[in-house]
């Protein structure tokens, strides 16, 4: 399974006692592959800092970079399919120039992928990762 995680989701699957730290874990533990490119591992990077600390923030992206399962995906082309927040559009191309499954996210910006047909990107809730972990 591949797939592109929104801050939002990789920030709820962080702590211990979330019901949706099996998203952690499961990447934590190579059980599904992850795509990430450099300007999402910024935003990872910033948002932690900003809603945990410094520390745990310096964690996670040393983790990610080094997992086999965590891709670096270089992104060649911009499809700027997201207008109503154009930040979003780094999660569309990487999840696009990775070939993920689909895109995890909680943003209601993203709502727009499921009325263009080309290109295609399935987006799913972190409920629907979580179903899809357990029966891994």
């Amino acid at each position: 399974m591949k797939i592109v995680l929104d801050t939002n989701v990789l920030l709820i699957s962080l702590p211990k006692k979330s019901p949706f730290r099996p998203i952690f874990d499961a990447i934590r533990t190579g059980q599904i592959q992850v795509g990430i490119s450099s300007e999402i591992l910024l935003e990872y990077e910033e948002i932690l800092i900003r809603k945990t600390s410094s520390g745990v923030a310096e964690n996670v992206i040393k983790m990610l970079v080094n997992l086999e399962n965590v891709h670096h995906q270089d992104i060649y082309f911009n499809w700027n399919l997201i207008q109503s927040d154009v930040d979003d559009n780094k999660f569309v191309d990487c999840a696009l120039a990775f070939n993920a499954d689909f895109l995890v996210t909680h943003d209601k910006h993203f709502d727009i992928l499921k009325r263009i047909d080309f290109p295609k990107l399935a987006v799913s809730p972190a409920d629907k990762l979580l179903d899809l972990i357990s029966k891994l």
